[in-house]
C-alpha cells in the first residue's frame, strides 16, 4: 500500500486530511482555508450550475496555491415515476395544510450527475483530485479526467465495493463508514443495516485492496484520527467537524444540534432526497420514515419538501440536518484552526510511529 509520506506528495499535502465536499452547506472559502493550512480543500460540485462551478473553482486558483478536490455524483439516471411521484406527494397533503402551505409539491431538480460538461470543466480546472460518490462514472469519462493529472478517488461503503473500484482504476478509495454523515456513498449494497462502522471497514478494506484507503466517518478529535491511522488508512476525510467551522453555510438550528453537549440522535433516512443518509431525527423523520418505500428514487423526491422546509426553517423541521455520530467530539473553530487542529493530532501519532 501506498505510504501516508508518498501519498501526500503526490497531491501537494503537508498533511493527509481531506475537507468532506458537502453540498448546499459550504462554499468555496472553506476549501481555500483547509488548502492553506495544507490539507485537501475539497468543492461539492454536483448541486451547482456548471457556470458556478467554473466560477468557484477559479476563486479557489486564484486564492489558495494549495491542493483541490472537486467532488460529483455519478448516479445512474432512472426515468421518473410520475405515479410514484403523485402517491408521496399526495402523502404530504396533510403536512402542507398542518403548516398552512399553499401550493403544490415541485421545484427544479437541482442535482446533477457527472457528464461530459462537468468533464470539460475539470480539464480547464486541473484540480490535484477529482472524486466521485456513487461510483464511478463511464470509463471514457474517467480516462479524460486522468489525462488532465488529476488523481481519481470514489466512496465505498464495503470491501466488495472497495474492490470493485479498484479494479475500475480508482487511485484511491473513501472507505465511508457507516457513523458518517450526509449521504451513503453506496452503489452495489443496498441494506444499510448490514453495513459496517467505520473502524470495522478501514481495516477489512486495507486488507483487500493496493490502492490509498481513506477513512470517513467519525474522525472528529485525535483519537479517531489516530484510531484511523492505526487501523490502515492512508488518510482521513473529515465532514461534521467541518460543518461545525464558521465557514460552513448551514442554519442556526443545525449549527445548535451540532455544539450540544449532549449527543442528539441521528439516524439514516431517505425521506429527503430518495437515498439513504445519515441526519439529526426531526419532524419530517418522525412523521415520514425514517424509511420509507414510497419516496420517489433520487433525486426526484428532492422538491417535495422544500416548502414544508421553507414554512419551518427556523425549526428546521423538515431540512435535512446532516450529521456524523461524532459531533460532540469535535470542537467548533475556524476551517483553519480545524485543520491544524487534526494536523497536531497527525504529527503526534507520526511522531509515535518513529
Amino acid at each position: 500500500m501506498t505510504s501516508t509520506a508518498s501519498f501526500c506528495k503526490s497531491l501537494g499535502l503537508r498533511y493527509p486530511i481531506v475537507q468532506a465536499p458537502m453540498a448546499y452547506v459550504q462554499e468555496h472559502r472553506m476549501a481555500i482555508a483547509v488548502a492553506d493550512e495544507g490539507a485537501l480543500g475539497s468543492i461539492p460540485c454536483s448541486t451547482l450550475k456548471p457556470s458556478d462551478i467554473l466560477n468557484r473553482c477559479q476563486s479557489f486558483r486564484q486564492k489558495s496555491n494549495g491542493s483541490l478536490n472537486m467532488n460529483f455524483f455519478c448516479h445512474q439516471h432512472q426515468e421518473r415515476n410520475t405515479e410514484k411521484d403523485q402517491r408521496w406527494f399526495d402523502s404530504l397533503a396533510d403536512l402542507y395544510t398542518r403548516y398552512g402551505v399553499t401550493g403544490s409539491p415541485g421545484g427544479d431538480i437541482s442535482v446533477r450527475s457527472f457528464s461530459d460538461e462537468a468533464c470539460e470543466i475539470v480539464e480547464q480546472v486541473r484540480p490535484e483530485v477529482v472524486s466521485f460518490h456513487y461510483g464511478l462514472p463511464e470509463k471514457s469519462l474517467v480516462d479524460r479526467v486522468k489525462q488532465t493529472g488529476a488523481a481519481v478517488w470514489s466512496s465505498a461503503t464495503s470491501v466488495r465495493e472497495a474492490v470493485q473500484l479498484e479494479q475500475w482504476g480508482c487511485d484511491a478509495i473513501i472507505a465511508q463508514g457507516l457513523e458518517a454523515g450526509g449521504h451513503r456513498g453506496h452503489f452495489l449494497e443496498s441494506d444499510h443495516t448490514t453495513q459496517l462502522g467505520t473502524f470495522a471497514l478501514i481495516p477489512q478494506v486495507a486488507d483487500a485492496v493496493d490502492t490509498p484507503v481513506i477513512a470517513a466517518g467519525g474522525i472528529s478529535d485525535w483519537r479517531t484520527l489516530q484510531a484511523a491511522f492505526v487501523l490502515g488508512a492512508t488518510a482521513v476525510q473529515i465532514g461534521t467537524a467541518y460543518l461545525k467551522s464558521t465557514e460552513s453555510t448551514i442554519s442556526d438550528i443545525h449549527r445548535m444540534l451540532l455544539n450540544t453537549d449532549v449527543p442528539v440522535d441521528t439516524v439514516i433516512t431517505n425521506v429527503f432526497t430518495g437515498r439513504p443518509a445519515r441526519s439529526f431525527v426531526n419532524k419530517a423523520i418522525n412523521e415520514l420514515g425514517p424509511i420509507s418505500a414510497d419516496v420517489p428514487d433520487f433525486p426526484y423526491a428532492l422538491p417535495a419538501l422544500a416548502p414544508l422546509k421553507k414554512a419551518t426553517e427556523e425549526q428546521g423541521h423538515f431540512s435535512s440536518l446532516w450529521s456524523g455520530q461524532s459531533a460532540t467530539l469535535a470542537p467548533a473553530m475556524s476551517s483553519s484552526d480545524l485543520t491544524r487542529f487534526f494536523a497536531e493530532g497527525y504529527l503526534e501519532y507520526s511522531k509515535s510511529q518513529d
